[in-house]
């Protein structure tokens, strides 16, 4: 072939061959973190006795040790490549995680965490030295180090053990004693949700307790979460520059402690653990979390704050993702006051999420665009032949009727987007503040328009009644969207939403009561002698009231 008669070409291929053979030159490995062994082509690993050693600086640990291992060749020989792991015996998942000392070596991120160490160049190494730290919790047992070591492309081991580590701390499987209340008050400053809450009792309960002795804090969690509970010490009832512990699933699925402040509507950033010790966890039934730990780091909120002691305290939960990453949390609670970490004996509860104001906001806005505006509404587009004739100051009963109510819905209207204002004092941002500043536009805009009406004969008149049907059908849609955006604010931490079920539910009863209205109306106008009109209206004021009365209970109770 021509190809093999230029030289060219042929340094080409063996260049590419070697490039295949050594293509780990870098050590960036994380690819074969499960087999560790070396992908150079054909090669087998050696079955021999390997001419390297793994050493560990104690013979036992517990949560949260460090370990020094070194790596080391005998006289005489050299390896070029290398990887590091820690694993319980038997087991095939590295546990804990490295720190290097060596400029040799780097790490490797295997499971999502540096679990592993490896090389950073081909150069010939006679010994590396790194520093593994204990898991702090989680089901732990005895472990050891096991090694890869490459000595040439074509020569390697896989697997070189260590001497077994005895595990000699409290394993996770022996879940430490559920918080209980009795402490609280006397040795403990607690807080839960439900208030004083007993989570040897309730399952439900969020709770946190803080046991502090001069330099040092004993810290309790506990609650439901399909992957995290933390809690937080902060100078605000608002979450940023906040101190948190958490207390979640890592990727394997145990439970760890994680140190962190938060930055806001964001995820927080992780810090070191520091001085945190004597770490107990346990998770029962796949979801519920309990974790107790003493920390002697200073609380940090990252402010002015002149006390030392006395903070707003926080429990979050929610979920974790495959990686052990927290995300948004789905329950909050803050407390009502600051707690002085110093002093037992004050009571701290849970602050109300909606303050009083805010939940007048609410009722307003569903009575007016429930109840009164939807009943005003109806009276208009079916009622006109009721009582025909009868009324008050010339005008007839329905249309009393009609103004009346609507007069009550703008009122309320205008009454409820003061009041939230009012208590807000700025933009939230969100759809539900743009949809109630267009209800409360377009509210205002109806009584001018019907005001400066023609005669019921003009000729123009068909221009008023098109406008004024349309604001009013523009007026109820944008109502019942903001009234769904509300509500969704009050169960933005709830699972099951039972208030917007009920509004859906409202929705649809409304929706039937128009459709038997309409074919009443049909019918009618057939000369059907049937008069159901106020029946019907009745029928829907019932229903109306039930409906409306569960919402503002909901309301009530958030």
């Amino acid at each position: 072939m021509e190809v093999c008669k230029s030289p060219q070409m042929f340094l080409y291929v063996l260049l590419c061959c070697v490039g295949v053979v050594r293509c780990y030159g870098n050590g960036l490995v994380s690819s074969v973190c499960g087999s560790m062994k070396p992908n150079h082509g054909s090669n087998s690993a050696q079955t021999s006795t390997a001419p390297f050693t793994v050493t560990a600086d104690n013979t036992a640990f517990k949560e949260g040790d460090q370990i020094t291992v070194l790596l080391n060749s005998q006289p005489g020989d050299q390896f070029e490549g290398f990887m590091l792991q820690a694993r319980q015996v038997g087991s095939t998942t590295s546990i804990g995680t490295f720190n290097v000392v060596d400029s040799n070596a780097q790490l490797l991120s295997c499971n999502g965490a540096s679990r592993a160490v490896s090389h950073t160049s081909d150069t010939k190494k006679s010994s590396i030295q790194a520093k593994w730290t204990a898991p702090t919790s989680g089901q732990l047992g005895d472990i050891e180090f096991r090694a890869t070591f490459v000595k040439t492309a074509s020569t390697f081991w896989v697997g070189v053990k260590s001497s077994t580590l005895a595990y000699t701390g409290t394993s996770a499987t022996a879940a430490p004693t559920v918080p209980s209340n009795p402490d609280c008050g006397k040795t403990k400053v607690c807080f839960s949700h439900p208030s004083s809450c007993d989570p040897t009792a309730n399952t439900g309960c969020y709770f946190m307790a803080v046991q502090t002795n001069q330099s040092e804090m004993r810290i309790e969690m506990f609650g439901q979460a399909d992957g995290y509970v933390a809690i937080g010490f902060s100078d605000d009832q608002e979450m940023g520059n906040d101190d948190i512990y958490i207390c979640g699933k890592d990727s394997s699925g145990n439970l760890q402690v994680q140190h962190a402040i938060s930055t806001g509507k964001t995820a927080p950033t992780i810090l070191s653990l520091g001085n945190v010790t004597d770490i107990k966890t346990t998770l029962m039934n796949g979801n519920t979390i309990n974790c107790s730990f003493t920390s002697r780091n200073a609380i940090s909120t990252r402010s002015r704050a002149t006390s030392t002691s006395e903070y707003y305290l926080m429990i979050a939960a929610g979920p974790s993702n495959s990686q052990g990453n927290i995300q948004i949390h789905t329950k909050k609670y803050v407390s009502s006051t600051k707690a002085n970490l110093q002093d037992p004996s004050q009571v701290v509860t849970s602050a109300e999420e909606f303050p009083a104001i805010v939940k007048a906001h609410g009722c307003l806005m569903l009575i007016s665009w429930m109840t009164t505006g939807s009943i005003g509404m109806l009276i208009a587009r079916y009622l006109k032949g009721v009582a025909k004739d009868h009324g008050c100051c010339g005008k007839d009963f329905w249309f009393m009727a009609h103004v009346s109510l609507m007069a009550l819905s703008v009122t309320a209207t205008a009454i409820a987007f003061i009041l939230v204002f009012s208590y807000a004092r700025d933009w939230s941002g969100g759809a539900h503040p743009v949809l109630g500043c267009l209800v409360m536009i377009l509210s205002l805009i109806q009584p001018i328009v019907a005001a400066f009406r023609c005669e019921p004969n003009h000729e123009r008149r068909f221009v008023f009644n098109w406008a004024h049907s349309f604001i009013a059908l523009a007026i109820k849609g944008l109502a019942v969207a903001a009234i769904f955006t509300g509500l969704a604010l009050f169960e933005e931490y709830e699972e099951d939403g039972w208030m917007l079920k009920v509004m859906g539910g409202f929705v649809a009863w409304e929706a039937l009561i128009y459709v038997l209205q309409d074919l009443n109306l049909r019918a009618k106008r057939k000369g059907n002698a049937m008069r159901p009109e106020t029946v019907l209206l009745v029928l829907f004021l019932l229903g109306n009231l039930a409906f409306l009365i569960a919402l503002l209970v909901g309301i009530g109770r958030s």
